[in-house]
């Protein structure tokens, strides 16, 4: 394991400064999103999973990893931080279709043509500069697999403002346009997230947003829950020779 670490370089790794500084909290924040179930909802409608092989690039503590394991002939976790390693190892521990291994997302440490489903949620594939782990997804995918992203809509209200304020670098538009040109249908998804405690509420905001920004989420968000819009971009992979 700890060779398998220590090959992963730096510059491969884009940090998350959510997960990997606050992972108790992260866990909260998993736990209060999505309580619905609608992007799994629509994942399952776009690209089903039940008997097939799935990665999951980026997959942090290894939260989703269980959901696909129900169904799914096997389902690999990849993660480039050692902690976050770790902890997912720990939570697929009794799981026999289930495994974590280190690695980034543009140097997939996986076979050619070893899985049915690349499935990235918020993590790495954030539109344009993300084109090695679209190609190492391609790579890894069977003919007739799918490469499935969720990403948070940056135009949808209350939490695409929010995240336009934090990064004024992000532009929702040219991202939409970023994953349409590289050939990915577009399915919108509202998910409900809700949580149990006010202070749990408010510890997420503060992880997701500087402090100016988080104030203002809270103060614009009264109660225990708010609604997030996502966007969920597929390709599919060709089953057989693509003629020009």
């Amino acid at each position: 394991m700890r060779a398998a670490l220590a090959a992963i370089r730096p510059a491969d790794v884009l940090p998350s400064p959510n997960i990997w500084h606050w992972p108790e909290v992260y866990q909260v924040e998993n736990r209060a999103q999505d309580v619905n179930g609608d992007i799994w909802t629509a994942l399952g409608a776009e690209c089903g999973w039940a008997g097939l092989d799935v990665v999951d690039v980026g997959c942090g503590d290894g939260f989703h990893l269980p959901v696909f394991a129900a169904t799914a002939r096997s389902v690999v976790g990849v993660e480039p931080h050692p902690p976050l390693v770790v902890r997912a190892r720990t939570r697929v521990e009794g799981l026999a279709n289930a495994s974590v291994v280190a690695g980034p997302a543009q140097r997939l440490p996986l076979p050619d043509a070893s899985a049915d489903l690349v499935h990235a949620r918020t993590a790495y594939f954030f539109g344009p500069g993300c084109e090695p782990g679209l190609r190492e997804a391609d790579r890894v995918l069977r003919p007739g697999g799918a490469l499935a992203i969720v990403d948070l809509d940056g135009e949808s209200s209350p939490y695409g403002p929010w995240l336009c304020a934090d990064e004024p670098r992000y532009n929702p538009s040219e991202v939409l346009g970023f994953f349409a040109d590289n050939g990915f249908r577009l399915v919108r998804v509202t998910a409900r997230w809700e949580f149990e405690r006010r202070e749990d509420l408010e510890a997420v905001l503060r992880i997701e947003f500087s402090a100016k920004v988080a104030q203002r989420a809270i103060a614009e968000t009264p109660g225990l829950s708010f609604d997030v819009g996502y966007r969920l971009h597929v390709r599919d992979k060709p089953k057989g020779l693509v003629l020009p």
